[in-house]
């Protein structure tokens, strides 16, 4: 619901003037490049430790990795928004939150299969 009131704002942004602080683009790029560099040191600690930790391990390094595309899709969002083309972004709008949701059942995988004995 959220999404598509985001989108239906987008799509009125001509109409109105609206005027980003200051602070939005370095923070945001910041925050973006830095979250996106910790879930890829993330993904690659948990990928080189999977094999003495188990199969569980190798579940959360996919939980980060896909979290990583995340990152990627919300940068290309912003390369549609930026061109102004409303097709491309309702494309990957669509399925904006599709790598978040599976991250979270490898998430989900990992930690049922950390309950689990090791044989």
């Amino acid at each position: 619901m959220l999404m598509i009131l985001f989108l239906t704002t987008l799509a009125q942004a001509d109409d109105q003037t609206f005027r980003a602080p200051s602070y939005f683009t370095p923070v945001f790029l910041a925050l973006l490049v830095g979250g996106a560099f910790i879930w890829l040191v993330a993904a690659v600690l948990g990928f080189s430790r999977a094999r003495v930790f188990g199969s569980s391990t190798r579940w959360f390094a996919l939980s980060t990795a896909c979290l990583i595309v995340y990152h990627l899709q919300l940068l290309v969002l912003g390369f549609g928004v930026a061109q102004r083309d409303n097709n491309f972004v309702l494309g990957i709008g669509a399925f904006f939150n599709l790598f978040v949701a599976l991250g979270g059942v490898c998430a989900i995988i990992g930690f049922v299969r950390l309950t689990d004995p090791r044989p």
